[in-house]
């Protein structure tokens, strides 16, 4: 039995939305003026069960996305000394390779389309705010064919040349709505906490595959993913819920992320964050 799903999503909107204010951790009202969106932006979230800190980030992500309706596209890395290897974590092995590669920040912390390092939740609102005005160099678009059968998915991905780009192109896999423990800013653990965008996997390998495209061509790769978690971290005891996951694809190079989209690997998934 397969089941498709056939969801685009360009990163040339231009669309005129207005943010919202953001409190910072001293009560401080901070203005944002108006941004004109030029693209989706990519925010990966640093982040770790057993980071007290680290549900007030995603009440930062939350604010984004209502700020910015369908152009902050989030994806949570559990990795490193806050992340545990226990039967609930959430913990992937390209998360650790990545937190490293970040260098192992504080959590919680976050980048922006990876322009610059890392920054605290305080300061996101208006890193989005200047990233989202970039104008997208690749347009991208996903495709999911996903097999019940074989447990398996076949992502296909058309990028088209905005302007002439060059640099990685990365393929993850990431849920949502997973009930699991986490630390609390009270001192508590709350066994009972959901987390969203979660990353799982890397599809197209930690760092992604070389793309060139030039302006006004497109581009369609494609790729077969296993939705067995032992496939990727084969001493793990996750489980998969694949009714609330996506596929998240960018492009990326020395100048940041050059175009970024997510599509639900199933079509009549509901759960979208």
């Amino acid at each position: 039995m397969k089941i498709k799903t056939l969801l685009y999503t360009t990163a040339a909107g231009l669309l005129t939305l207005a943010s919202c204010d953001t409190v910072s951790e001293n009560d401080r009202y901070i203005y944002v003026e108006e941004a004109e969106v030029q693209r989706c932006v990519l925010l990966e979230d640093f982040t770790g069960q057993q980071c007290p800190n680290c549900p007030n980030a995603a009440v930062e992500t939350n604010k984004l996305q209502e700020s910015y309706p369908n152009s902050v596209i989030a994806v949570a890395i559990h990795g490193g000394p806050l992340s545990p290897n226990t039967p609930v974590s959430l913990k992937s092995h390209v998360g650790d390779l990545y937190y490293s590669a970040a260098g192992q920040p504080n959590l919680p912390a976050g980048q922006i389309d990876r322009l610059g390092g890392t920054s605290v939740p305080e300061q996101w609102m208006g890193n989005v705010h200047t990233a989202i005005q970039r104008k997208a160099a690749v347009a991208l678009s996903i495709e999911n064919d996903y097999d019940a059968d074989g447990n398996k998915a076949a992502i296909k991905i058309k990028a088209y040349g905005m302007n002439a780009a060059s640099g990685k192109l990365q393929v993850w896999l990431v849920e949502d709505s997973i009930k699991a423990i986490q630390a609390m800013p009270d001192g508590s653990s709350n066994r009972e906490y959901i987390h969203n965008h979660v990353l799982r996997a890397a599809v197209n390998g930690t760092w992604g595959e070389d793309i060139s495209i030039a302006k006004g061509s497109e581009k369609t790769v494609t790729y077969t993913a296993d939705l067995n978690p032992k496939t990727y971290m084969p001493n793990t005891r996750q489980t998969w819920n694949v009714a609330n996951m996506h596929v998240v694809a960018f492009v990326y190079n020395d100048n940041g992320v050059q175009g970024v989209t997510k599509a639900a690997l199933i079509s009549n998934a509901e759960n979208s964050h």
